[in-house]
């Protein structure tokens, strides 16, 4: 094994971050479905996920187990080959753009070789995501027209016009990013934010001169919320109209495939408009002078949590709360102290402040759904076509001209 390591250790620090990264994105995508269905609940006063563990945190793990032991029929006459691999394909390429996200600026050793927090850092990191994400239509069209049925096919059908037009506004929204930063590497996007404007304004792209891209960020996040079929533009599912729409004929895994490609969709897109439009893992504090104490904000807002778990665990209505919580606050009170230690301090600046927007992100994802009704199919092609489409090519002249006439 030593002499394996010392021959490829680039593959063998690959591995182990490929299998980190997979456990911790799994763990997410399972509470990812959580948060909705409890932020959902709390904005339609219900109570959401409550009785598996306290507050409903074993939740995940039941969902998962029944999706594993729950019956799996196959409907007759589907094509099987592309009815099993529609799923696999949604999934897997869900899952293949978080590869080349950048999570911090640290680097960090494993077994002596010098590593950050990526998986793959490629100069034409932008277009790789773009190539990826495009494919994702495949997974749900595929998935509707093997099905065998009229309902899946008509989700398929819309999902393909909805998928493609809306790319082309959302390809079109970054041209202004890439034209400011002269570069489609991520790492050099974000580093290209840095600082600040008249001592108090972030210079990132959604705010920075010479021509702030708020347009671009509109287009962006609009259509990647059509990209992703989320209301209001989940036509291709549409419950009220097609059954379940392109997924009907799925049922255990093959349709938690679906459903977990579907969040892995919207956490890809979250950390792309953080990258692109928020500074990725830039703090929107200096961390200089007397501003220095914002280095400890991480810290402090962990431990604001543990303090918060503690006390909800000590009057929970259930004895088995009221151990889990307290055990769960002690753990997240380590975290906190870990953060606030002298060489951690500077290494959790880059994750917590970009996971944290990534968050806000997801959150106003779940906000829209429990809001917002369905648009008419005629309505969502006209926004798309007649709105985003010439918005975007606008925004594409406007900063090209101003990048132009800035450089000279």
């Amino acid at each position: 094994m030593s002499d394996f390591l010392a021959q490829h250790p680039v593959l063998v620090v690959s591995v182990i971050k490929v299998i980190v990264l997979m456990a911790l994105m799994m763990t997410a995508l399972a509470y990812l479905s959580w948060f909705e269905r409890k932020v959902v609940a709390r904005i339609q006063s219900r109570w959401g996920p409550y009785r598996v563990g306290p507050h409903g945190l074993l939740q995940p793990l039941a969902d998962g187990l029944k999706f594993l032991f729950k019956e799996d029929p196959t409907p007759g006459g589907v094509d099987r080959l592309i009815y099993f691999l529609a799923p696999f394909l949604a999934m897997s390429l869900a899952l293949c753009s978080i590869a080349v996200i950048p999570f911090g600026p640290a680097q960090f050793e494993i077994f002596g070789h010098a590593t950050g927090l990526q998986i793959a850092d490629l100069n034409i990191g932008l277009l790789f995501l773009f190539a990826i994400t495009s494919l994702g239509v495949y997974g749900v069209a595929l998935g509707g027209w093997a099905s065998n049925s009229k309902y899946p096919l008509l989700g398929a059908l819309r999902s393909s016009a909805q998928m493609v037009s809306y790319e082309l506004s959302m390809t079109m929204s970054v041209v202004g990013v890439v034209l400011m930063a002269g570069t489609f590497n991520l790492r050099e996007i974000i580093t290209q934010q840095q600082g600040s404007s008249f001592g108090f304004i972030p210079r990132w792209n959604l705010l920075a001169p010479p021509f702030p891209q708020m347009l671009g960020f509109f287009i962006y996040f609009v259509s990647a919320i059509a990209e992703t079929n989320r209301v209001p533009f989940d036509l291709p599912e549409a419950e009220t109209e097609l059954v379940a729409g392109f997924h009907t004929e799925y049922a255990s895994f093959k349709f938690a495939m679906f459903f977990m490609a579907e969040y892995a969709n919207m956490i890809t897109v979250s950390c792309l408009a953080t990258l692109l439009f928020f500074g990725g893992w830039l703090s929107p504090f200096s961390s200089s002078g007397v501003m220095a104490w914002t280095l400890y904000i991480p810290a402090a807002a962990f431990a604001a949590c543990a303090m918060m778990l503690f006390v909800d665990g000590l009057r929970y209505s259930t004895k088995f709360g009221r151990v889990v919580l307290p055990i769960l606050s002690l753990a997240v009170a380590g975290l906190a102290a870990v953060c606030a230690m002298p060489g951690a301090v500077e290494f959790v600046q880059g994750p917590f402040w970009f996971l944290l927007k990534v968050f806000l992100f997801l959150f106003f994802y779940v906000w829209l759904r429990g809001t917002l009704p369905r648009f008419r199919y005629d309505q969502l092609m006209a926004f798309g076509w007649k709105l985003l489409l010439p918005l975007s090519l606008a925004n594409v002249v406007l900063t090209s001209w101003i990048v132009l006439v800035s450089r000279r």
